[in-house]
């Protein structure tokens, strides 16, 4: 006699029908033969929930594993999708765009609060005039000596950096010292960047993680990263094969405080090493409107290459019957195709096919792309979008289904967005950059600095702190939102440095090329606008300047 059959559930205790109770005390539904959950988040017999068991693991255990695999479809998915693309594009643009300029702002405040010195507004416009102008000669020097590979500026660094943090989830940037270009006579700093490929972070070896290795990330009992551990070649490069199995360890931070590494990266999850691509959401999505894309365009063409086509009421086993052997079917068709090549048809100069008797041509009605094509684009489209914080006009370049209002409030909402993204890069990667140079600057001793002030690394916190000036916002009306700003300025909801910052302008720059401008009309006897006359007209220090002769 066989033995009853037990079912079982996925943890392996026999199911019941009858009420009761779940040995760990979960109830029966009741009148039914399934539990009862609470949530149904955690349901597991209904269709929709019974194969979704994914694991709970920590973050690196779920980056570093499957890492690599991501980084390429990502990878892949930019190079040949004109949206993927596309929408990259977007986000470097209005985030460092062509040239990502520097605003020091040191924090004289806290320096004088450390120190005791001298610190105030006088000497923060100093400085930072100072250090901007050092700044702009280092950064776009024509012989690249900021990049150890003498091929970027420091603002084309920074935007491929970024680019890196979008497609494979992370930047990374090595400093070194180069003493021996000053030697030279051609570098005025020592101090030179090196974006690093993130695929040539890892574990040397390829070994798997440790509780002090994550990724090529060394880090202590604190989670504290202390080195990375970098190969001298990307791992496919053949002609590099010695190199791409030998690995540096680069600590951190030299013994003196130099800050060697910079490994930026947006932090999903706490004890996090390693980034995600911002693709890594929409990846099946996109792969999978790129395939539709691609099934849709050959349809399209397969039907306009077979426009039109033969029907003969002659099958030709039919045929062969009545005429015989296959000699005689051959001969038939020889005939017919003699017929045609001397006797041709021809309309308008144009030839025709002639036909047998009984035969005739048909079209071939392209039904692609679909009715619905657009509409499902757009709404699988719209998913990237979502996921990259830009409007999906600035996906798909199309703004005819976009009124002022509707185009106004996506800007502001992306805008939001594109914002975010630039703080924590510039908090993540062009501060730390700039940190690095203007430390070598200060104890060159090339800036202004009140008796009794700190030390750099005493304060470098409040030494470097600055903002960036990236694209433009730009304007939907240019009419009523300037008008916008002007009454917020007017009402002291906002500052002419707020103001000037949207649109990628420097305030004091703005006021110095108006004051140029203004004295340039004067010079010339030529009547101001409205803007100058109003200025003018507020100026109660001094008489205006009476006006040159030629």
């Amino acid at each position: 006699m066989s033995k009853p059959i037990t079912i079982v559930d996925s943890r392996g205790e026999p199911l019941r029908r009858a009420r009761g109770e779940y040995p760990n005390g979960m109830p029966l539904a009741s009148g039914v033969g399934r539990w009862y959950f609470p949530y149904q988040a955690a349901e597991w017999q209904t269709q929709e929930m019974g194969a979704w068991l994914p694991w709970i693991r920590s973050p690196d255990a779920e980056i570093t594993q499957f890492r690599d695999r991501i980084v390429a479809r990502a990878r892949d998915q930019v190079r040949n999708d004109g949206r993927s693309s596309g929408g990259i594009t977007r986000i470097l643009d209005n985030t460092v765009g062509a040239s990502l300029r520097l605003m020091a702002k040191p924090d004289y405040r806290a320096l004088r609060y450390l120190s005791g010195a001298a610190f105030d507004m006088k000497w923060a416009a100093e400085f930072r005039s100072e250090v901007e102008a050092r700044w702009r000669m280092y950064t776009n020097d024509l012989g690249r000596y900021n990049d150890v590979t003498r091929q970027l500026t420091v603002s084309q660094q920074l935007r491929l950096a970024l680019r890196h943090k979008l497609v494979d989830g992370e930047a990374l940037v090595v400093n070194y010292w180069m003493p021996e270009r000053i030697g030279a006579g051609a570098a005025r700093y020592a101090t030179s960047y090196l974006v690093v490929d993130p695929d040539r972070l890892s574990n040397p070896m390829q070994m798997v993680d440790t509780k002090h290795l994550r990724g090529g990330v060394e880090i202590d009992d604190d989670g504290v990263p202390l080195a990375y551990h970098i190969r001298r070649a990307h791992q496919n490069d053949w002609y590099n094969a010695v190199e791409s199995m030998e690995w540096e360890r680069v600590l951190r931070e030299d013994e003196d405080g130099w800050r060697r590494v910079i490994h930026d990266f947006e932090r999903d999850r706490a004890g996090q090493n390693r980034g995600m691509s911002a693709f890594a959401p929409v990846l099946a999505h996109a792969k999978m409107l790129a395939r539709y894309y691609g099934i849709e365009l050959q349809a399209a063409a397969l039907a306009a290459t077979i426009g039109t086509y033969v029907t003969s009421p002659y099958d030709p086993s039919e045929v062969q019957d009545a005429l015989g052997d296959d000699h005689e079917l051959g001969f038939y068709q020889s005939l017919r195709s003699t017929w045609n090549e001397e006797r041709p048809a021809m309309f308008n100069g144009a030839r025709i096919p002639a036909l047998a008797p009984g035969e005739d041509i048909k079209t071939v009605t392209a039904a692609h792309p679909h009715s619905g094509f657009v509409d499902f684009a757009h709404e699988m489209l719209g998913a990237l979008a979502t996921q990259f914080g830009v409007s999906i006009e600035q996906i798909t370049g199309d703004w005819t289904r976009t009124t002022y209002s509707s185009a106004r409030a996506a800007l502001l909402e992306s805008w939001k967005t594109l914002v975010r993204r630039r703080l924590e890069f510039s908090a993540g990667t062009a501060t730390p950059m700039y940190a690095v140079w203007l430390r070598e600057v200060m104890e060159n001793g090339e800036l202004p600095l009140p008796n009794g002030a700190p030390d750099y690394l005493e304060a470098e916190t409040a030494y470097a702190a600055c903002s960036w000036l990236g694209p433009a916002r730009g304007w939907v009306d240019p009419v009523k939102e300037p008008q916008g700003s002007i009454l917020k300025m007017d009402a002291a909801l906002t500052t002419l440095e707020q103001e000037a910052a949207e649109q990628g302008f420097d305030w004091e720059e703005m006021l110095d090329q108006r004051q140029i401008e203004i004295e340039a009309f004067r010079r010339r006897d030529i009547p101001l606008p409205d803007w100058g006359g109003q200025e003018l007209a507020s100026r109660t220090d001094e008489p205006p300047e009476e006006p040159k002769a030629a």
